[in-house]
């Protein structure tokens, strides 16, 4: 039978026989959002309780009277409705899965409906502004519902567990999270994932969204060189041909890389459209702290909407760090007058800064371990380290 042109009966009929046959791939195709089928004016039928009650057995009645409700309040664009439909979808769903003791074969219709709820919620969301992530809010409450459901599956070895099913889940709550800046729920996601005996299991496309968010967050955490071990992978496994992925993942790892101290270089900001970064490149090596406030005003809409903008913002330190070193090779002597150093930032374009800033400039690359030394504040000068007064960025993280 054709989906898209047969009646609401076949349709019905249809999703009944593939899931008393356990056919999980295609259940799930059945009662996806973006499968052609809810194209068919025949599904909008006004009598869809009553056609789905006396044809299926609990809890898929409800599961196909909520997604059949939910395309019938797409189709009228009343998105805030379509959201209610598809959350108690979900939950249909969750009861289902609790039902199904000892097999898996629905974790593909879980991720079909979770998926769709988060996208549905996203454009319920657009639609009321004013909600301020109240709705995506509710929707993880939703999908928390399912991941516990899987969490609890404790057949550690069984290759019908659940618990197969619980990186998808936290890949879809990572993003709601993500979107509406709630970032300390991730925490107890990530442990569970961690500390999971499947963790090497899982698809490799899902470890790699899931790299992906955890080094945005260990990044946000300043933990740089964790932000850089997730990122990296994330980059490295992430599909050649899939460039759009790639440059969003470079989009973070390549300021994690250059707080690291490795700049990267311009042939991969030229292939992955990220150009932005070059100039910033340039001025963090040469210390051009003038540099780096035209390229931030510059690119500013670009940092911002990435998010990375106060990020970018840290990078100053590093020329500091890069200006202050020239400095030290120029003097060639171990201890350094302060006036040296605040001329340098003269130069630079920092005109309003005065020899007692310039220390505080100083002391906090000694405190954060960018230069070895001290501070003679009877002397006004820097006194240096012998050996490796200007350690490299990447042993300091």
């Amino acid at each position: 039978m054709s989906l898209v042109t047969g009646t609401l009966n076949q349709y019905i009929q249809f999703v009944e026989r593939m899931f008393r046959t356990s056919q999980g791939n295609i259940l799930a195709r059945l009662l996806s959002l973006r499968d052609d089928h809810v194209a068919n004016r025949n599904l909008l039928s006004s009598d869809i309780a009553t056609l789905v009650e006396g044809n299926c057995v609990a809890p898929l009645d409800e599961i196909i009277i909520s997604h059949l409700l939910c395309v019938k309040s797409l189709y009228m664009k009343d998105f805030i409705d379509a959201y209610a439909h598809q959350s108690a979808c979900v939950g249909s769903v969750v009861r289902l899965l609790q039902a199904q003791k000892e097999v898996n074969w629905g974790l593909p219709l879980m991720y079909t409906v979770c998926l769709d709820l988060r996208l549905v919620a996203q454009k319920a969301e657009a639609r009321t502004p004013q909600s301020n992530g109240k709705i995506l809010e509710k929707a993880a409450e939703c999908l928390l519902a399912c991941f516990r459901v899987c969490a609890a599956d404790n057949r550690s070895s069984d290759a019908d567990t659940k618990r197969l099913g619980m990186l998808n889940l936290v890949n879809q709550l990572l993003k709601v999270y993500f979107r509406i800046n709630k970032l300390h729920l991730c925490k107890p996601l990530i442990r569970a994932i961690d500390s999971s005996p499947f963790k090497d299991q899982f698809p490799l496309a899902q470890q790699i969204t899931y790299r992906y968010f955890v080094g945005r967050k260990a990044m946000f955490d300043s933990d740089y060189r964790s932000a850089d071990e997730y990122l990296a992978f994330a980059f490295q496994n992430c599909h050649r041909n899939s460039l759009r992925n790639k440059r969003l993942i470079l989009t973070y790892l390549v300021p994690v890389k250059m707080l690291l101290g490795f700049m990267p270089a311009k042939h991969l900001l030229q292939k992955y459209d990220l150009l932005q970064f070059w100039d910033l490149v340039s001025a963090v090596k040469n210390g051009d702290l003038r540099g780096i406030d035209k390229v931030m005003e510059e690119h500013e809409n670009f940092f911002i909407r990435a998010g990375i903008y106060l990020i970018v913002e840290k990078l100053k330190i590093t020329a500091y760090r890069n200006l202050f070193r020239k400095v030290y090779l120029a003097e060639n002597t171990h201890q350094i007058d302060i006036a040296c150093f605040q001329a340098a930032l003269k130069v630079m374009g920092q005109d309003d800064v005065d020899s007692d800033e310039t220390q505080c400039i100083v002391a906090n690359l000694i405190f954060d371990g960018k230069i070895k030394g001290y501070i003679s504040y009877q002397h006004k000068k820097v006194v240096v380290s012998k050996q490796n007064a200007f350690p490299p960025l990447s042993s300091l993280y």
